[in-house]
This record gives structure tokens, sequence and C-alpha cells, in this order.
């Protein structure tokens, strides 16, 4: 196989550009270091590339419903929560399940995009720290490795990354949910503050908040953004940078240095160790436009594709020295799929508040921290770990009206006023890490590039079982404490990837013989590589992770470009 190779040595590759590749090409470059950036996808640029930013449904020659054709071609990524994600407003974010396609020995979601930016554009935006407690979890109750790191050691990292990425949102002193570096919070409606009153009148372990994202509120200058403009159009584009993504914060910083080499349409399959200097020497790439096969050189790598694709990057980059995958002597690259598993809780009718509604469209709900399994061993549940709720409450508008058996003027009545307010809270819960549940490579089936496919062999087990149950019932029990009508509790079903948090393929730990990375994110035994995305968690607590994979990216970054100085200085 031939393979052509530029001139130029970068002093650092970065793989991927979404929430974790973007902020590893921003420290890097702003350390100092010439940096190639690579993207499997296209490019897109932030604004101009946004084709839907301002559509209405009317816009839409279909209404914003899938076709036909949009179903066939995304059958997969078309399970995600009825079709949200082959919506013509933005289909063009989520890949084509032909062109990518992949194999389930069990059900799993796999949703991705592939451009410039990746899943940055389209992610909620929740934002929230991990604990000492989840630092610990594992330790305590025997599952999975110990974490190499504490809350402490990346506590100055969050505060970095809040800072710099603008978080929204209300400190609480409470000590499963550390306090942040926030913006004003957004305001909750008025049948959300009703909720939040009665669960604090009923309870003594839960409470009610508005919740943490990353869109710019108050007076902090963030440059190239502005503040969320509440239009609720988030996973189209923001051409206000209102939220933080790659294309409108961290990707244009590194642009600005002039260390940053960008290169699209460039699928990074290997990154190729020298068995001379027990290092990688660069990674291996075919350009998707050319087909070419290319070999670029670096001193420094961070693999940052998602959870699943570094992981099988890594898997593919086979030397004598990895029979079985880079940095794969423990066994463990691969395995240890996390995913946070939900689509279960209540929701109600409200009565009342009637004379009461809310202008714009908040992009944000309310949160309700984790309160089981907090205490001592008499407490405890028939489970490990814990879960949070994220909802939100609104009032029913015109499409009520349909089915009215009414028409004149009192149907055009009908259709002038807001409906009733109904709220709704669904449930995060904590995946325990199973060594079972992984990922290979499959050779017999190639995608049209050469490359094999990816099996997922993953699912839910007893634990997260029994979690389920009490996350609907504890949602049912809120709601009906808190006076309202109608309470209906729900449990869909629990499919891996579809929380769209994959975790721990390539996870951390203190001993090379049972985890992938040490503690500063670098491969054990290829202390030049780094892995910084979902791929290197170790549990994957209750949270929303994108915050925690941002400050372990900046820390890993700050290591790497030290140790990148002093190498050039001996």
């Amino acid at each position: 196989m031939l393979f052509m190779s530029e001139k130029i040595k970068y002093d650092a590759i970065v793989i991927g550009t979404g929430i974790s590749g973007g902020w590893a090409a921003k420290e890097l470059c702003e350390g100092g270091l010439k940096t190639l950036v690579l993207e499997r996808g296209r490019m897109v640029k932030h604004i101009q590339d946004y084709p839907t930013m301002h559509d209405d449904v009317w816009d839409d020659k279909h209404r914003e419903k899938r076709t036909k054709e949009d179903a066939k071609n995304q059958f997969k990524q078309g399970r995600l929560w009825g079709g949200y994600a082959t919506s013509p407003v933005r289909k063009h974010w989520f890949v084509d399940d032909v062109k990518h396609p992949y194999n389930e020995k069990k059900k799993f979601d796999w949703i991705r995009g592939y451009h410039v930016g990746g899943r940055s554009i389209m992610w909620g935006k929740q934002t929230y720290r991990w604990s000492e407690m989840d630092f610990e979890a594992n330790k305590k109750d025997g599952h999975g490795v110990d974490w190499p790191i504490r809350y402490k050691d990346i506590a100055p990292w969050y505060d970095k990354v809040e800072t710099y990425i603008g978080v929204s949102g209300q400190n609480l002193g409470l000590d499963q949910l550390p306090d942040g570096k926030f913006s004003p919070p957004m305001e909750l409606n008025c049948v959300e503050k009703d909720l939040q009153k009665k669960i604090s009148d009923s309870f003594d372990d839960r409470l009610l908040t508005i919740g943490r994202v990353a869109h710019l509120t108050g007076n902090a200058m963030h440059e190239g953004r502005s503040n969320c403009q509440y239009r609720n159009r988030c996973d189209r584009g923001c051409p206000f940078g209102g939220y933080f993504s790659s294309n409108s914060s961290t990707i244009p910083a590194a642009e600005r240095t002039g260390n940053m080499t960008l290169r699209p349409n460039s699928i990074a399959y290997e990154i190729v160790y020298d068995e001379s200097t027990k290092k990688a020497s660069g990674v291996r790439v075919i350009d998707t436009l050319t087909k070419e096969k290319l070999f670029f050189e670096a001193e420094v790598i961070f693999n940052c594709a998602s959870a699943i694709a570094s992981a099988g990057i890594m898997l593919q980059s086979k030397s004598k020295r990895f029979p079985n995958g880079l940095g794969n002597d423990s066994g463990e690259l691969g395995h240890n799929v996390m995913d946070h598993h939900y689509q279960v809780g209540a929701s109600a009718l409200v009565e009342g508040f009637d004379d009461s509604y809310y202008k714009g469209r908040r992009p944000n709900g309310f949160y309700i921290p984790r309160f089981q399994n907090l205490k001592d061993a008499s407490e405890k549940k028939e489970y490990l770990r814990g879960f949070g709720y994220q909802g939100g409450a609104s009032r029913g508008n015109w499409k009520q009206a349909v089915s009215e058996l009414s028409f004149g003027k009192d149907l055009k009545d009908k259709i002038l006023k807001p409906g009733t307010w109904s709220v709704g809270m669904g449930a995060f819960g904590e995946c325990l890490p199973y060594h079972e549940n992984k990922i290979s490579l499959n050779y017999d089936t190639l995608d049209e590039w050469g490359l094999p496919t990816i099996d997922f062999d993953v699912e839910y087990k007893e634990n997260e079982m029994k979690m389920r149950e009490d996350m609907k019932n504890q949602a049912v029990e809120i709601l009906k404490q808190a006076g309202y009508k109608n309470v209906w509790g729900f449990d869909k079903e629990a499919i891996p990837g579809k929380g769209i948090h994959e975790m721990g393929t390539a996870r951390m730990g203190r001993d090379p013989k049972t985890s992938v990375l040490n503690k500063f994110n670098q491969v054990h035994a290829v202390k030049n590589v780094y892995v910084t995305d979902g791929a290197c968690m170790t549990s994957s607590a209750c949270q929303n992770p994108s915050l925690t994979y941002m400050a372990l990216t900046a820390r890993a970054a700050d290591h790497a470009i030290k140790e990148f100085k002093k190498n050039k200085k001996s």
C-alpha cells in the first residue's frame, strides 16, 4: 500500500473536531504547537454553513416531516426520538447509514455527525460537574477500576472551561453536584416554580433548579459570540454563537493563533507506532475526496474522534509491539462501553395558571440532581449508583383545537387561546462499566474506503433495570405529591446509544494491566498519544459528560505542551 507523506512534520495532530477535538486544537495551538486538525467529514464554517438556522415550519415543503428517502438512508439515525435526527431542518447533521454502516449483535443506536464541529453543533448543552463521589464510586463498590484522578485534580479545569464556554446556572452547595463558575441562570416558568416549591415542601432530600447549560447569559464578553436569543433552534447551528460549539468558539480560537492547519474530508484510521522510539510517529489518513492514502507526522497525537471511533482507530493501529491494537496491553480497548439509560419518568397535567404564559423559547429545562444512594448503607437501594431528572413545563397551543367539534367563531376563539399546562420529567441513569459490553472490528463487512466496520455487543443489565423502576416510581411520586392531575409514568425500551453519551472504550486507570490510559489521558505504553473524549471515561456517573470531556482535554493538553517543550530543551 503506497502512502503519500507531507514534508511538514507537525508538533501535534488532533483527530476529530467535536467537543474534545475542538478543545485540544485550541489549547495546543495557544500553547504554541503547530497543529494539524483532522476531520473525517466535510467543512462547516460558522454561520455561513447553517442552512436552516432561520427557517420556520412553513419554509420546508414537507413541514419538517421526514420523507421516505430520509428514512431509507438514515434508518438507524431515524430511530432517535421518533425521527428527530431525520427532520429536514437537521438531517444534514446526521450521517447516512447506508454510506456509514455498523453492525449490531445487540441493538445499539450509534448517532453520529461527520462534519467539522461534530456533535458539538447538535449537543443538548446540559453542563454539569462530576463530584468526588463519582470519581470514588468504582473503588467503593468494586465495579470497574479506580479512577486515577479525583475531583480536586479536575476542579481547576472545570473552572477554566466553564469560564470560557459560558455556563448559565445556579450554585446550590450540593456535594453530589459541585458548584461552578456560572453566568446568570435562565428563569423557571410559573409552573416550574410551583413544582420547585412543592418539592421543597414535600421532600428534604431533593430539589429542583434550572438546568445548567452552555448558553451565554449576562454581561461577560466572549469573542465572536453573543448571548442566547431564546430561539431554541440550537441544533440547526446558532448564528449568534449563543451556545458553545467548536465551530463558534474553540476552532476559531485555534485559527486565530496561526498555528492550526484544519483538514476536513480526512479519515484517520491508524496511529503509527515506531518500534525504535517506542512512540507514535504519526497518523495515516484517507482523503475522502481523492481516495489518496496519506501519512502525517507529529510529536504529539490527540485522539478525539469520539468514544467509539477513537477506540476503532486504536484497534486498527496494529504493530509487532501491539498486535491487538495500539496500547492494548490490558485487553480492555473496546470494552466497558457505557451510555446513560433514559426515556423513563413521568408527566402530568397542571390545573390553574390560566392567566400565565412565558416569552420566548428557552432552550433549557429544569434539573433535579441525584438524591438516591447518597447517604449511609441503611438507606441504600437495591441497585448501585443513581440518577437525575431533566424536565420542563409548557402550555398547549392551537393544535389542541384540531380535536374540537367546533367551527366558525368558536373555533377561532379556541385557536387563539393557549391550552392547558403540562409538566414532564425524564431521568438519566448511570450505567455500570461491564467488561463484556464491547465493540470490535468486523473485517468481513468493510465500508466504501475498505476499512472494517464496528460490531456492537452492548446491553443494559440487572442493575440498570432495577434503577429504572425507581426512576419511574420516584417521578410519579414527585408529581403526585405536587397535586397534579393525570400523572402518568412511562418506561420506554432502554437501548444503549440512544443517550448519545457513549463512554469507556479506552478507560483511564492506575494499572496498565487493567486500563488503557494513565491519569493524564496518555496511553500507558505510548506516552505521546492522548485520548480525551468519551473513550477515556472509567465510569459514567449520571450527569451529562461533555463538560468533563472538555476539562480532561484542557488538563491533558496542558500536560502535553509542558512535556513537548521539556523534550525540545533536552
